[in-house]
């Protein structure tokens, strides 16, 4: 299994609508690294629900259901897809400002290129952070 977070404007797709919606594709990626990312992941991985924006926090738990897939939001076959549903909300929002003085996290993808949609999460970098959450 591996680690990724995916990142989100709450008020463009919050973590809130994600729970009502019980499922659905993770779309409108148009960063050929973040789509590459998207391309690597399996069913069972963990993902890390992000919001960024102003509030720039990590806020739940979701899981890879199906892989990749085109986009069906767009005509263009570069751009793919990943269903995900939602595991847990955490306990408490890690926000970026603990992540960054964590020096346990240095080398985190969110912190070395911060607009990067998807990325991947080592298994110790995902563990540490779902502890700071209780």
């Amino acid at each position: 299994m591996d680690y990724w977070l995916v990142k989100s404007e709450p008020e463009a797709y919050s973590w809130d609508t994600f729970v009502k919606l019980g499922q659905d594709h993770w779309d409108g990626v148009r960063n050929y690294q973040a789509r590459n990312n998207l391309k690597l992941m399996k069913v069972g991985d963990e993902v890390l629900f992000y919001h960024s924006g102003v509030e720039k926090q990590v806020i739940g738990i979701a899981k890879v259901v199906k892989e990749w897939y085109p986009d069906p939001t767009i005509d263009d076959e570069r751009w793919v897809v990943v269903d995900l549903v939602p595991v847990k909300k955490l306990n408490k929002p890690v926000t970026l400002a603990e992540i960054k003085v964590e020096e346990k996290l240095e080398g985190l993808p969110l912190i070395k290129n911060s607009r990067l949609s998807v990325m991947p999460v080592s298994k110790n970098h995902y563990q540490l952070i779902i502890s700071k959450s209780q």
